[in-house]
């Protein structure tokens, strides 16, 4: 049996994202978002997320390319001379992973954007991070630990079918560790290779090739490319455009795929 999950990154972070949500749930396929809890347009995200009981929504944690939850002041090992989270991202795992109080610090944060999104009252779907953060081991094992408070059941592993990657052996293990903590991942994910730009054949493409079991597609869909905070390059408006073509939601009915959001398979994905 293929199941499938489709998945809108940075919710929360531009009104453009959370239009492009909010349609691409009621005209199209798009059955999960994940929130920014510290994004500019996060109080209109939760708004719009409440009139959809269908959607979905999980965590996006955010630990780059964006400002902590916690006051600069309380979370120094994180962030740079402007208050937000260091851009280097090989430096900031290496402060994460070897300096004690840059960890603690960590674990704070992560504990606040658990607590910020509990405070939405909204049902906790599942958690990712941005730029895929949440596969450093030191965020990942703090994933586990503190996600465990707030009923975490789904996380992503970013392994796509077709799109080997040198760092697919660890990502591999990291699902596995989280599989081991009794959270549901998904077999396959579709979206790293094309990130910004899974346009509408792509898109097809992907829903083509679904392997057996849970899989999951990420796009970051917005109603224009220029938003404060775009991607640099992205195709937002184009993958927007995808999701709510009509014929995706044909292909996936003949291929005989399941449609649903992480809540309603968490329980038949752990295998």
């Amino acid at each position: 049996m293929r199941r499938l999950v489709v998945t809108a990154d940075d919710f929360g972070n531009d009104v453009a994202v959370n239009e492009a949500v909010e349609a691409a749930h009621r005209d199209g396929i798009l059955t999960d978002a994940s929130l920014m809890v510290g994004g500019p347009a996060v109080a209109d995200a939760v708004e719009r997320a409440k009139r959809l009981p269908g959607l979905g929504v999980g965590l996006h944690l955010t630990l780059v390319d964006g400002t902590p939850i916690l006051p600069p002041e309380v979370v120094p090992g994180l962030v740079d001379d402007r208050g937000r989270f260091r851009d280097n991202m090989a430096l900031a795992g290496a402060a994460m992973f070897f300096l004690p109080a840059t960890r603690r610090q960590l674990a704070a944060e992560i504990a606040a954007q658990f607590a910020a999104f509990a405070a939405t009252g909204l049902p906790l779907d599942h958690v990712n991070a941005h730029k895929h953060f949440h596969l450093h081991p030191t965020i990942a094992g703090l994933i586990v630990s503190i996600g465990a408070r707030y009923g975490l059941k789904s996380v992503r592993a970013p392994l796509e079918p077709g799109a080997p990657s040198l760092t697919d052996p660890w990502v591999r293990m990291i699902a596995a560790r989280f599989r081991w903590q009794g959270i549901a991942v998904p077999g396959a994910v579709f979206g790293l290779k094309h990130s910004g730009a899974m346009t509408a054949d792509r898109l097809r493409a992907a829903i083509a090739a679904l392997p057996e079991g849970l899989s999951e597609i990420y796009l970051h869909p917005a109603t224009r490319d220029d938003y404060v905070g775009h991607g640099p390059s992205y195709r937002h408006r184009d993958e927007f455009e995808a999701l709510i073509d009509p014929t995706m939601g044909q292909q996936i009915a003949a291929a005989g795929v399941r449609l649903g959001n992480f809540a309603a398979w968490a329980k038949d994905s752990l295998d």
